[in-house]
């Protein structure tokens, strides 16, 4: 498998893209790996780089977004940080990946058992820790469904807080950039949510 060109990412639409990553984690899941030579993809992209896809992920090390949607070099823009929240260097990464190098598809990916997301249901503080579990809060408020125990002993709870928080990210890309809102409206990206089971490595997505 060859890395991607300016004419293969061209022919990619935002659906063909959801389906390129749902095919690769389905390979992922019965231990299977596209036969690609990274080496020569090490020189395919040596002279540039036409990602199909940007994948805000934790940066949990069982999270890999190449890995779990077995990818290789040049595929996608892989955007990391504890918890997978949202903030400006983000935002215009994601604009910079879809807006100028017209990558197809926006996943922001959670997954179960998140150490920050237990960390802010535990109300941990200290250092730079604190402002970033602080954009975590909003999906703890969000969650309404759990009455006791709400913290992060809880794992339901926990996964409950992940899967909003996804979603309440979603949400924020597209009210705070306009960029993207606009592509995604126009039908030239889709902005769709992931969760990540760390114990059977599925992937459910969340389409909307």
């Amino acid at each position: 498998m060859w890395a991607h060109t300016k004419e293969t990412q061209d022919r990619i639409t935002p659906k063909m893209a959801l389906n390129i990553l749902k095919e690769g984690n389905a390979r992922f899941l019965n231990n299977l790996k596209a036969d690609r030579n990274l080496l020569k993809q090490v020189n395919q992209t040596s002279d540039g780089q036409f990602p199909f896809a940007a994948v805000l992920s934790c940066i949990d090390s069982r999270t890999s977004a190449e890995l779990i949607f077995d990818q290789g070099l040049g595929d996608i823009f892989s955007i990391r940080i504890a918890g997978n929240v949202l903030n400006d260097d983000i935002l215009g990464s994601m604009e910079f990946a879809c807006g100028i190098s017209k990558s197809k598809i926006i996943v922001v990916l959670g997954h179960s058992k998140c150490g920050a997301v237990i960390s802010a249901c535990s109300n941990y503080t200290g250092g730079y820790i604190t402002g970033l579990l602080n954009k975590i809060k909003p999906a703890i408020e969000l969650e309404t469904y759990t009455k006791t125990d709400r913290n992060g002993n809880n794992l339901r709870f926990v996964n409950n807080v992940s899967e909003i928080n996804v979603h309440f990210t979603m949400e924020q890309i597209r009210k705070k950039s306009a960029l993207l809102y606009n592509l995604e409206k126009e039908g030239k990206i889709l902005i769709v949510g992931g969760f990540y089971d760390i114990e059977t490595g599925e992937v459910s997505f969340y389409e909307y």
